[in-house]
Order: structure tokens, then C-alpha cells, then sequence
């Protein structure tokens, strides 16, 4: 049987590309049920499968292949980069919801890149000082500017042959970026409404978009839901790369870096090697996780 790509998902059909000829998308029903480690699961755009189908509107989807990664919301899967794109002006740039994505996207176990666009609206320090401070902790830093084209060559040299995922701030200009990497790719794209500092949604479904190059990106309504579910407070811990790098160092194994003597992050932290706002925003993820286990039970 053939075996292909779920690139849409919609009213219970899977549209599946053909791996033999990617062109060719089969419309397809999932027949009996999947399972993964004796849980029931469901086909995800994204998802490799083994499909059957007499003709492009009747095929069925017969089997799925074992996922590299899983987003909920978006529900996607085999996810290789996750693109976080953040504006440096209008709206503001959210280290804090930055920092949320991270943990995110190193919890699911996905490769992340951070996109800063309207790089021109920054001066040159300050642009230097934010691409420093990711850097630092491991993370691929691009500005970006749709005006001069900066970095956007270098956006497209990241995303040829993977599956891409875009998520970050609305009203950032994550569809025109994409539109500027990839002219004619059929995007929409909102705007920010100056009233509210904030971007209106314009996707609504997932769907993965072939790129020329080869490769994919993922079309989404954005990450609805960024709680801390299916997560534990060692997991939450882990998910900071510039904590979990020392945490060999810590006295403790499983430290949680808050209270623990002889703890090598908060020893990092008093040197000035770790970025304070970062610290906060673990504590405060970490309150937020402690009361989703308070009132579920778990804590």
C-alpha cells in the first residue's frame, strides 16, 4: 500500500500527499481505530501513514507511522522547527511569552529558531543586546525586516526540507515573512489593530503548506492553549536550557533551583549569568504549574 503525508485535516477527511508523487493529495477516511502504546489515538496533519485508495476521493487511511513529536493546540505532529516570531515594535516584544513558547517547544521536544521581525525599528545596540541574550542560552536568533530584507534568506535556509511550525505574538508579521521568503505562498495575513495593540487571527484550520524547496509550513490558527498540562515540575525545569546545562553542578539531583542549598542555577544566577527576567518568568511558570496540579489533584 502506498504510504503519504496528512498535509489537511477537515470534517473528518485526511488529505494526504503521496510520497511517490507529493503533487497528488488523496482524500481520505481513517478506517478503524490507531493506537500508540495501547492508547487510542487519532490521524494529525503531519502524521506519515500507510493509505489505500481506488481513486483521489475515496482512500482510507489504514496506518499510522510512529511520530518524531506532538503539538495539541495546534494538534500537528512530526513537527522539525518551531518558528517563534516576535516583533520588535508594534506590538512590543513579550520575553515573558517568549519564554512560554520555549518551554513549549523544549518540553515536545522540537528544535526552536526565534525570528525578530521589524528589526529596522530597533537600533542597533538594542537589536544586538536581544539576539545576545537568546544566544547565550543556545538558541538560533534571526532579525529580521521585511523593508531592507535582512534575514530573510537566512529564515528560508532554516525551514528547506523540515516541517515548520510558526507561532509567537499575533500582529507580528509572521504571514508576511513568510510571504517574503516565499512569494505566491497562500497565506493570509492579519494586521494589527492599533486600538487594541494586538493582532486579529486570520487561520483557522491546520494545513501544511509544500514549499518549492521541498519541505513544509505549517498553516495554523496559532498555539490556543499555552498550559502547563502533561507536565511535571521537573519536566518545567528541564525546559530552561541555561538551567538545565547546570543542573549536573546542583548538590541535589532533581533540584527545582528555588530553595535547594547548594544550587549551581541560583549560584548562576548571583554571578549574573543567567538573565534575572528569565528566573522570574521559570517562578512564576512554576506557580502556574503548581496550581494546575493543586486543582487537578496532582500536588
Amino acid at each position: 500500500m502506498p504510504e503519504g503525508r496528512i498535509v489537511k485535516a477537515l470534517s473528518g477527511f485526511y488529505y494526504v500527499a503521496d510520497q511517490a508523487n507529493p503533487e497528488r493529495i488523496v482524500q481520505c477516511r481513517a478506517r478503524g481505530l490507531f493506537k500508540k502504546k495501547g492508547a487510542k489515538i487519532t490521524p494529525l496533519v503531519g502524521d506519515w501513514v500507510v493509505f489505500e485508495a481506488p481513486n483521489d476521493r475515496d482512500g482510507y487511511v489504514m496506518e499510522i507511522e510512529e511520530r518524531t513529536s506532538e503539538l495539541v493546540r495546534p494538534s500537528i505532529a512530526n513537527v522539525d522547527l518551531a518558528v517563534l516570531v516576535f516583533s520588535a515594535k508594534e506590538p512590543d516584544m513579550s520575553p515573558l511569552l517568549l519564554d512560554k513558547f520555549l518551554v513549549h517547544t523544549e518540553h515536545a521536544g522540537i528544535d526552536a529558531i526565534i525570528v525578530i521581525t521589524k528589526a529596522d525599528l530597533l537600533d542597533e545596540e538594542d537589536c544586538s543586546r536581544l539576539v545576545a541574550e537568546y544566544e547565550k542560552v543556545g538558541y538560533r536568533v534571526i532579525p529580521t525586516s521585511i523593508l531592507d530584507q535582512r534575514g530573510v534568506e537566512q529564515v528560508r535556509e532554516e525551514l528547506i526540507g523540515k516541517l515548520a511550525v510558526f507561532a509567537g505574538q499575533s500582529g507580528v508579521g509572521k504571514s508576511s515573512l513568510l510571504n517574503a521568503i516565499f512569494p505566491g505562498i497562500s497565506l493570509q495575513t492579519g494586521e494589527v489593530s492599533q486600538k487594541l495593540g494586538r493582532g486579529r487571527h486570520t487561520t483557522r484550520h491546520v494545513e501544511l503548506l509544500p514549499l518549492k524547496e521541498g519541505g513544509y509550513v505549517a498553516d495554523t490558527p496559532g498555539f490556543s492553549s499555552l498550559d502547563f498540562i502533561n507536565m511535571t515540575e521537573l519536566d518545567l525545569a528541564q525546559a530552561f536550557r541555561d538551567f538545565e546545562q547546570r543542573s549536573d553542578e546542583c548538590k541535589f539531583r532533581g533540584c527545582l533551583h528555588i530553595t535547594e542549598p547548594s544550587c549551581a542555577v541560583q549560584a548562576a544566577l548571583q554571578a549574573g549569568e543567567i538573565v534575572e527576567h528569565r528566573y522570574k518568568h521559570y517562578l512564576q511558570f512554576m506557580e502556574e504549574l503548581r496550581e494546575y496540579l493543586r486543582r487537578n489533584k496532582q500536588w
